[in-house]
């Protein structure tokens, strides 16, 4: 897991985190928007996370964020690419077919709202195939929308700085 912390204010903190699992090809779309964001400059109050497949240790992340921007894969039928933003308000709100960390990244939601500090948390859902034998190529398709979704997600991030 890469991570790179750009504010040490909890008040007002914004976290983007990317799933997934970068062995699956496609599948680690999430992951992979978050390294290549960890390449660029962040503003002061956006944390971006590389959460690799999830897990109760993002749990602290998740804490100290008022809003979060998820980014992770799913294998929902739409045309691979596609990108879907949801705003959830429960584990169930999210797409029934999140690809190899379904269990982990749900449970995990699940822990958060029961621990009562419930942030602002918007998903970019990324269409893909199911994932086949581990890989770590990209599609040609979801490799090519990396810098549009980390652009998207970081503008929508900054727009949460003032609001």
């Amino acid at each position: 897991m890469n991570e790179r912390k750009t504010s040490n204010n909890s008040d007002g903190n914004i976290l983007i985190l990317g799933i997934g699992n970068v062995l699956m090809g496609d599948e680690g779309i999430g992951a992979l928007v978050a390294q290549y964001l960890l390449n660029k400059k962040i503003p002061d109050g956006i944390n971006c996370v590389d959460g690799g497949t999830g897990g109760f240790h993002l749990l602290e992340y998740l804490q100290n964020a008022s809003k979060v921007y998820l980014i992770d894969a799913t294998n929902d039928g739409k045309p691979v690419g596609t990108i879907s933003h949801i705003t959830p308000r429960f584990s169930s709100d999210y797409p029934k077919t999140l690809t190899a960390h379904d269990i982990g990244l749900k449970d995990l939601i699940d822990s958060f709202y029961l621990l009562g500090k419930v942030p602002d948390i918007k998903l970019y859902a990324v269409s893909i195939d199911p994932p086949g034998e581990p890989t770590m190529e990209l599609s040609g398709i979801v490799k090519e929308k990396i810098p549009y979704i980390a652009k998207m997600v970081l503008d929508d991030a900054i727009a949460g700085l003032a609001g």
